[in-house]
């Protein structure tokens, strides 16, 4: 018998004595799995004097062993022996649960609780998943010593779980037909916290898909209290609904990821933070975590010791925690370098590699990135520059908008019409559940043509584009597509695409002296025009330093008369760059510090 919604739902920390040997229901957040143990069900014992064989039932984990033969005839004391290899085993887990995140009181720390599953429980679930658990709450006592029998006063307690119910359609990965072969009703059951899949739910979800405004109707719902920004709203809109992942079958051929990743970036007080915690409350699965609260390990897999087996086990971190979701990273710029680095193989190719502590495995880690901060990376397929620009119109228009807020609660943008979050976040849910759209004829054309006008825009000499940004064209069509509730890819969200990708590149990877685009701005931090000022000034100095007869000469007096003969003068800065350049192809060597700098001639 395994009963199930028994209609109150307790926290963790509620659980008192009163509590032990009751039936409860308890919502948390999978933390960690052990390996499957073996457990006695039915114990084998056999008389070393007679052969006399006898079993015994397990009650609680306890065994009877006998203490003599059962045989009249032999009836010897302490001579029954356990036989391993002729008892009856049952399948066993060991779970560490945490409460939700959201149901943590202000200003306390999460608190955790262990979980015992048996037979077909077992491996239902995997770290990540939000559960609601069905089971009865145990009390056992602790020894003092293992090998005495004298008990402590304090009960170590768990649930002995009967039902598991996943609150994550997405995540159960266990195949109901499976578990359901032999008549029996699983004892897991899978689920949503709001529920997408009623038929009221789904003819609302249609109706909102025939909205003739459909893609601005949904971008003005995602957070309406935040003014303007409607292309950086639209870009996560389209992350939430995410690509579609592809793996072809030709051998050797790669895996597609199919999420997308934003970054965002721009000046304080422009709304950054609250577009990451409003997408945070409403992505399906997600992690919210801030650049200088996160180490390398937290963010991936660390390695720590378990409190009742001693053995070393491996816990996710943040980003294999919100495998499926989003993982939203604030003060993205704050993060160390060895911290941001790891991020590398989670945005390409999805995994986590973790060799430490004699355990070596790869773990999942099939998430969309949200980052704001100004880093510079390129494996995001949106960046955009939110700046703080002076205009008395765009200001006055945004006072009005933050005091409608306060007078009304009714912001300006929000439009006639704005989706309520719990419905946009159904509408999402079914959308990344039952649509995987593929390209259409029409839709490659398209693509390859907007592929190539983006490789024109630098004028033939600039980079402006690489086949990461026709990767991340594909993805973001993919997105629109499922939007509309569609499985084919049409040639105008190829269009809509392309033009969030173009604006988000204007912004920031226009190189503001040549008025083109340059990638090199994102990846390097140097424009091409930049590289080629940097060259000449190389090379004027380098004959500089050769029209001179002295091996050594003043820092100072070399920046004085470089300048007298240069029409443009230049910084300190570019003079020293210059002459790294210099020191880095062994031309020049420049010692001692600040005003007594030496430049000595090497050849």
């Amino acid at each position: 018998i395994r009963p199930f919604n028994l209609g109150k739902t307790v926290n963790t920390r509620e659980l008192g004595p009163e509590d032990i040997d009751r039936l409860v229901t308890v919502k948390g957040l999978m933390l960690r799995a052990s390996s499957i143990i073996p457990n006695v069900k039915k114990a084998f014992f056999q008389c070393l004097v007679c052969d006399q064989t006898v079993t015994s039932e397990v009650d609680r984990g306890r065994i009877t062993e006998p203490t003599k033969c059962p045989r009249q005839e032999c009836g010897a004391l302490n001579s029954m022996s356990l036989i391993h290899n002729r008892g009856e085993y049952a399948d066993k887990q060991v779970c560490r649960m945490q409460e939700m995140p959201e149901s943590i009181p202000d200003g306390q720390t999460p608190q955790s609780i262990s979980l015992v599953c048996h037979d077909d429980l077992v491996d239902v679930c995997k770290p990540g998943d939000r559960l609601e658990i069905t089971a009865v709450f145990r009390g056992v006592p602790v020894r003092v010593n293992p090998r005495q029998r004298t008990i402590k006063a304090l009960y170590r307690t768990y649930l002995d779980v009967v039902h598991i119910k996943k609150t994550d359609r997405r995540r159960l990965t266990v195949d109901d037909d499976i578990a359901n072969q032999d008549g029996r009703k699983p004892a897991y059951q899978s689920g949503d916290e709001i529920e997408v899949q009623s038929e009221d739910m789904i003819a609302k979800i249609q109706e909102i898909s025939r909205l003739p405004n459909l893609y601005e109707t949904l971008a003005r719902s995602v957070a309406p209290s935040i003014f303007e920004h409607d292309d950086i709203k639209k870009g996560v809109l389209l992350q939430m609904f995410g690509g579609t992942n592809k793996t072809f079958q030709k051998a050797g051929s790669p895996r597609y990821r199919g999420d997308i990743n934003v970054l965002l970036v721009g000046d304080p007080g422009t709304s950054k933070s609250q577009i990451l915690t409003y997408v945070h409350k409403i992505a399906p699965r997600g992690v919210y975590t801030s650049g200088k609260g996160s180490s390398a390990v937290g963010l991936t897999a660390y390695v720590t010791r378990d409190p009742d087996t001693r053995q070393l086990v491996l816990e996710s971190g943040a980003l294999v925690l919100s495998d499926g979701g989003i993982c939203c990273i604030d003060e993205f710029d704050k993060m160390s370098d060895a911290t941001r680095s790891v991020l590398h193989e989670v945005m390409e190719q999805q995994t986590v590699s973790v060799a430490k502590a004699g355990i070596i495995t790869t773990l999942n880690a099939r998430t969309s990135l949200l980052a704001a901060a100004n880093p510079i990376h390129s494996q995001f397929d949106l960046l955009y520059l939110v700046l703080d620009i002076v205009n008395e119109q765009s200001d006055r228009r945004l006072a009005r908008h933050i005091l409608s807020l306060y007078i009304e609660d009714a912001p300006e943008t929000g439009g006639t019409q704005v989706i309520p979050i719990d419905t946009l976040t159904s509408y999402i849910s079914y959308a990344r559940n039952h649509c995987h759209p593929v390209l259409s004829e029409d839709a490659s054309a398209t693509l390859i043509q907007c592929y190539l006008d983006l490789r024109k825009l630098g004028g033939g000499k600039q980079i402006t584009a690489t086949t990461r940004q026709l990767e991340s064209m594909v993805r973001l069509s993919e997105a629109r597509a499922k939007l509309r509730l569609s499985n084919t890819v049409e040639k105008e969200d190829v269009e809509e695409a392309s033009r969030l990708i173009r604006e988000g590149l204007k912004e920031s990877a226009m190189d503001p002296r040549t008025g083109l685009l340059d990638m090199d701005l994102l990846t390097t931090g140097q424009g091409s025009y930049d590289r080629g000022h940097l060259e000449d000034m190389r090379k004027e100095l380098l004959n500089l330093l050769n029209a001179t007869d002295k091996a050594t000469l003043r820092w100072a007096d070399v920046l004085a008369e470089f300048n007298a003969q240069s029409s443009v003068g230049i910084s300190e800065e570019q003079f020293s760059r210059a002459l790294a350049e210099l020191e880095q192809q062994q031309y020049v060597k420049v010692s001692g510090r600040r005003g007594l700098r030496v430049i000595k001639k090497l050849t």
